[in-house]
């Protein structure tokens, strides 16, 4: 079976890694690619956004499956236009889980799905007005695909308001999708640990299929703007099995049910942000993909047939793959996201990078190229260096000794992912 891979982060190149190693991919293509990617597809000059020529390049290429990484061209609706291809990933309507945050809050609501309280405003002078019946801190969120930065948890009235200044000025300029205008969602601030969970669907069958932890605020100690994500680790062990029974019957099931009845049935991953709160899990977003870093780490643990079972998703037969087949690793997975200089802001480009031994870490790599045989960053997330080991600090150990080998002047990384999960080690605590 031959096979695209539409992406080209480092999310993309875990998936090509593994897509790689299972014994039904034939040929494995991807667009646009990196240089990391290149080691195990064959890279194409394809114009993503061009639906006819991917759906061309499909035919030309007789492509068995298409693997959708970034959200972008799913609320695009690519899944729409290569509707006679199976595609692991959701059309453009059921894309709206990720491509409106009010429109998530809106289904909740409708459907009893534990969440945070929200206000929708599409209007500066409501939204400001709204602030401060939810008290603080406040959760402002850009309605629109933001790239993981378009939520500000403000501490204080004047951060709420520039906040909503910001995102109505169109800073985080969101996505022209239906029903994703200039708006933003106001939330109460929920207390608690947060997870990510994730779930296969073909629309009705639905399986668990991994949990992590993601590190997203730049600085050590959780400190500074949100980020894509600086780091994670999975499994996540304080979402406990009776916990994750609990997602699955809450916030999962009735999500996969609601979107079909709503004429969008939800084939793909579906990742799931959640709070533990005192009170149980809540929801606090869906992304309708693989996170990033979330999939390096869960990609490193995963033991099965990833090409067989995507494929059993985008044709409907999930129903048929057995939950035990969905194996992962016992051991525990830990990347270190290596930034360019300036990120999240106006990341610096150029710089050059050379690895080392890796010791058996996995570098996956994210914003890069190829420059006259020397390898650079082209991006704000460039690297995401991966190891796994029977425990979160011995994971962990890994990964900064594969770090150490890396020569990435223009590059930085925090160096305290994985520390809850260490703390709770070293006092031998279990959930």
């Amino acid at each position: 079976m031959n096979i695209l891979l539409i992406g080209s982060g480092a999310r993309e190149h875990a998936l090509a890694w593994k897509l790689a190693q299972s014994p039904s991919c034939g040929k494995l293509f991807a667009a646009p690619g990196n240089p990391g990617i290149a080691e195990h597809a064959e890279l194409v000059g394809l114009d993503i956004n061009d639906h006819a020529a991917v759906r061309a390049f499909c035919v030309r290429h007789a492509i068995g499956l298409v693997v959708v990484g970034p959200e972008g061209p799913l609320v695009a609706g690519i899944a729409d236009a290569l509707a006679d291809t199976p595609v692991f990933g959701p059309s453009r309507a059921a894309a709206m889980l990720e491509g409106s945050k009010g429109y998530v809050k809106d289904l909740c609501a409708a459907h009893a799905i534990p969440t945070a309280a929200y206000a929708r405003h599409s209007d500066m002078a409501s939204a400001l007005s709204d602030v401060a019946r939810f008290g603080l801190p406040v959760v402002i969120k850009a309605d629109g695909l933001a790239a993981g930065k378009g939520v500000i948890i403000a501490e204080t009235t004047e951060q709420a308001s520039a906040a909503i200044a910001d995102m109505f000025g169109g800073r985080f300029a969101p996505s022209s999708i239906e029903g994703a205008g200039t708006e933003v969602v106001i939330e109460e601030f929920l207390v608690g640990e947060e997870v990510s969970f994730f779930a296969l669907s073909d629309g009705q069958a639905i399986l668990p299929f991994g949990s992590a932890q993601d590190h997203k605020r730049v600085g050590d100690g959780d400190v500074g703007p949100n980020t894509g994500g600086m780091g994670a680790y999975s499994p996540a062990p304080v979402l406990t099995p009776a916990l994750e029974a609990q997602v699955m019957q809450q916030i999962i099931a009735p999500t996969v049910a609601a979107m079909r009845a709503n004429g969008a049935p939800y084939v793909g991953v579906l990742f799931a942000g959640l709070m533990l709160t005192a009170t149980g899990p809540k929801l606090i977003e869906y992304n309708c993909r693989f996170g990033d870093p979330e999939c390096q780490v869960i990609m490193m643990r995963f033991k099965g047939d990833l090409a067989q079972l995507m494929l059993a998703v985008a044709e409907g037969r999930l129903a048929e793959v057995s939950a035990s087949s969905v194996a992962f690793s016992d051991d525990k997975a830990l990347t270190i996201v290596v930034a360019a200089r300036g990120y999240p802001g106006k990341p610096k480009s150029g710089g050059s990078i050379s690895i080392g031994d890796s010791q058996g870490a996995r570098i996956f790599q994210a914003g890069t190229a190829m420059r006259d045989g020397q390898l650079v960053a082209i991006g704000g997330r460039v690297l995401s260096v991966t190891a796994s080991a029977g425990s979160v600090t011995e994971a962990q150990h890994r990964a900064y000794a594969a770090m150490d080998a890396i020569d990435f002047e223009d590059g930085f990384y925090r160096r305290d992912i994985g520390w809850r999960e260490i703390a709770r080690e070293a006092l031998g605590l279990l959930p």
